[in-house]
């Protein structure tokens, strides 16, 4: 498995809480309309299970999980607002971790690249893009250098530490 071998994750994500911090309830409400859109079986608990434990990670002292989301992730309504208001709880309490950096691009934010697509660079020999019905496995350096440039751009306009918690705040305020 990719994330056991990984020593640094580098997450970008525009339209979505990343997999990683997610809370089993806002995993379930995601795998849930995938699976209504892609027309497959409902393994929906046992996708929730996996998840939940690959974050076990995020406590990993020998690991560094380096997370970018764009601000319209966390008002994305996929899931109900109750389950949205303990997501945003649960990326609060992230800040303060060692083994974290979370950033958040806010809407007011000076972009230096547009917040497209969402990829994970696994170290500096994999990049996973996913789409709609797939997921793309880059791992050609070139195209892993083109994405390291992507996330460091896109660093640039972020937010961390208490100003990260003051856009979760003013989000959960709007809420």
């Amino acid at each position: 498995m990719e994330h056991a071998r990984t020593a640094t994750l580098c997450i970008w994500e525009n339209s979505l809480i990343p997999g990683m911090v997610q809370t089993p309830d806002y995993a379930r409400a995601v795998f849930t309309r995938h699976a209504q859109l892609m027309r497959s079986p409902k393994d929906t608990e046992e996708a929730v299970r996996a998840r939940v434990q690959r974050q076990e990670a995020l406590y990993d002292s020998r690991k560094r999980h380096r997370i970018l989301m764009w601000e319209g992730a966390m008002r994305a309504l996929v899931c109900s607002p109750a389950v949205l208001a303990a997501q945003l709880d649960r990326l609060a309490s992230l800040t303060g971790l060692d083994t974290v950096e979370l950033g958040i691009v806010p809407f007011a934010a000076p972009l230096k690249i547009h917040p497209a697509n969402g990829f994970w660079i696994y170290d500096d020999r994999l990049v996973i893009a996913e789409d709609w019905h797939a997921e793309l496995w880059i791992d050609d350096t070139d195209s892993i250098a083109v994405y390291q440039r992507t996330w460091n751009l896109l660093r640039e306009s972020a937010v961390f530490g208490t100003e990260a918690q003051r856009v979760i705040s003013h989000v959960q305020r709007a809420g």
